[in-house]
């Protein structure tokens, strides 16, 4: 029998699904996928002729075996130095009643807001000769510490103070999910603290940990601003370094810095891999409910020292650079130290004058992150309503792609981004543009839209659909009147990363930008080349604030939708 009017069949509806499928995944193979192809041929084929010899060339010559070499020790020194960070905070703030000081959580955040590079330039603006600490202590004492800071272990605890809050984070909500049972069990049964915690803890720990750790490895293998500012100075050159050098400093080398990135790529996803191959091999039963009641572990006598970790952490990732970015703003002269002869607003003078150009570059970060945030998030909304709840051909592709850029370092997809939109047969001509600023944004970014949506997504019941399907509402009348609404946090929440972790990019912005056109972290990254610290110290203030007040004003806005669903 023929299907009954107005009732689409099993078929149609996998029709439509298959459609809505390839068109998603075609949009992001030319947004993702093509751009990572475009750098393994570009490795294989420099001049446009298969010629796989050059790359290996390129990559066995004795400087790029180093090269490779100090990028795998700097992702081990981070995933160390992060671990150092994160997990005592993520124990003591879970585990521990320490957790009711919920100012600790927010003040947590503050390093991940901070711009990678104004971390590594307050850290090198700090402890130079002649710098503040040596300002503070005396020349003896900070000479000693000086020969520590300036290595590749000082540049990997400068990164570890800007990474750690993704470690944390994720350990922290493991914690709380394993709650109290497994802990008063092994008590129950006579085992120490220190027993429980090897045998118990940090076994049921272990996946969590392994994501947080791969997220930290990527991140400090493809991070541009600490090895740029802090690793060149002292000679540890890495591949993002060596990367940045071949294209955009004479001589220009494609071909080389294509076979750069390949590695980078690889060691990315590479990681990735591992960490699958890992998790899979675990079953960490005891995590897959939600926790009724979480285990409090008094302090006793050891509560001063919970609270000098807290401080210690807090020193060294929030008061040293943000004190440091604040003396170098209103000074005139940093040799001179803060004193009251010292102090000046000339620097915010000199900013707010049209003829600087900062505001000009403050206003050009603020649209094109607006942009691009939108973007993000209209792409994040259609691959959850595509992926979601739904195994239809294509899902797991379009999944996969929404969340590549996460899994390789920036500058690789960036390097990819080029080889495609600046190809002479690109009928598209946006390379040389802002747009192609833009487009890059969201390349990068499209990731922390598509998890926020997907995680509220995901949390959802079906009921209110399914009472709207039964009532005769459409599809896009289901999805324009109860889902959107619904997931509208998720959105919210996606669009806040995007829109800040945008206005201070810096790899993507100095790489693809077109002449003449500045943004914030190109113009404060000019600043500091041109030894103008303390004019850049003052824009970065002003970005901080700016970004801030957007933030504080969207996330209230995110509360209220939230306050509603409730």
């Amino acid at each position: 029998m023929p299907p009954r009017s107005g009732r689409p069949t099993r078929r149609g509806r996998l029709g439509r699904e298959l459609g809505r499928n390839l068109g998603a995944l075609a949009l992001l193979s030319v947004l993702v996928a093509a751009p990572l192809l475009m750098v393994l041929l570009r490795a294989l084929a420099p001049e446009g002729t298969f010629a796989p010899g050059e790359a290996v060339d390129t990559l066995t010559a004795g400087a790029s075996v180093r090269i490779i070499w100090n990028t795998v020790l700097l992702g081990v020194l981070v995933c160390l130095g992060s671990t150092l960070f994160a997990a005592p905070l993520a124990f003591l703030m879970s585990m521990t009643d320490l957790r009711r000081h919920r100012w600790i959580d927010i003040a947590i955040i503050v390093p991940f807001m901070t711009p990678p590079y104004i971390n590594a330039i307050a850290w090198t603006i700090f402890m130079r000769r002649r710098g503040y600490l040596e300002q503070l202590v005396g020349e003896g004492v900070a000479g000693v510490l000086q020969d520590a800071f300036f290595t590749p272990v000082g540049m990997a605890m400068v990164m570890s103070c800007n990474l750690f809050p993704f470690l944390y984070l994720i350990l922290r909500n493991s914690l709380d999910n394993i709650g109290a049972s497994p802990d008063e069990a092994g008590a129950v049964h006579g085992g120490g603290f220190r027993y429980r915690l090897r045998r118990i803890i940090v076994p049921l720990l272990l996946s969590g940990y392994s994501m947080g750790i791969l997220l930290v490895f990527i991140k400090s293998a493809g991070e541009f601003g600490t090895p740029i500012t802090l690793g060149n100075r002292i000679g540890f050159i890495v591949l993002v370094a060596e990367i940045y050098q071949n294209t955009s400093i004479f001589p220009i080398d494609f071909g080389a810095a294509a076979a750069l990135s390949s590695v980078l790529m690889s060691i990315g996803i590479g990681a990735w891999f591992f960490q699958q191959w890992f998790v899979s091999r675990r079953n960490d039963r005891a995590l897959s409910g939600r926790a009724t009641k979480r285990a409090t572990i008094p302090l006793g006598r050891w509560r001063p020292v919970a609270w000098a970790v807290v401080a210690v952490v807090f020193l060294l990732s929030i008061v040293i650079p943000y004190l440091t970015v604040f003396a170098s703003a209103f000074t005139r002269l940093e040799s001179a130290g803060v004193t009251w002869s010292n102090l000046t607003l000339v620097n915010f003078q000199v900013l707010f004058d049209a003829r600087s150009g900062a505001l000009t570059a403050l206003g050009n970060s603020f649209r094109f992150a607006l942009i691009a945030a939108t973007i993000t998030a209209i792409i994040g909304v259609m691959v959850a309503l595509l992926t979601v709840r739904r195994r239809g051909p294509g899902a797991r592709s379009v999944d996969f792609l929404a969340l590549a850029p996460d899994m390789v370092p920036a500058i690789v997809v960036v390097v990819g981004l080029i080889f495609l939109w600046n190809a002479v047969w690109q009928p598209v001509p946006i390379y040389n543009t802002v747009w192609m600023l833009i487009l890059t944004y969201v390349v990068l970014y499209v990731p922390f839209s598509v998890q926020n949506v997907k995680a509220v997504y995901g949390q959802l019941g079906t009921t209110l659909f399914e009472a709207a399907q039964v009532a005769g509402g459409s599809w896009w009348f289901r999805t324009r009147r109860i889902l959107l609404p619904l997931i509208a946090p998720g959105i919210l929440a996606g669009w806040i990363m995007a829109f800040s972790i945008s206005m201070r990019e810096l790899v993507g912005s100095l790489l693809v930008r077109p002449p003449n056109v500045d943004v914030l972290s190109t113009y404060i990254f000019r600043e500091f080349e041109q030894g103008k610290r303390s004019l850049g110290m003052a824009l970065t203030i002003v970005g901080v604030f700016t970004t801030t007040a957007v933030l504080l004003v969207t996330d209230q806005y995110r509360e209220k939708l939230l306050s509603r669903r409730r």
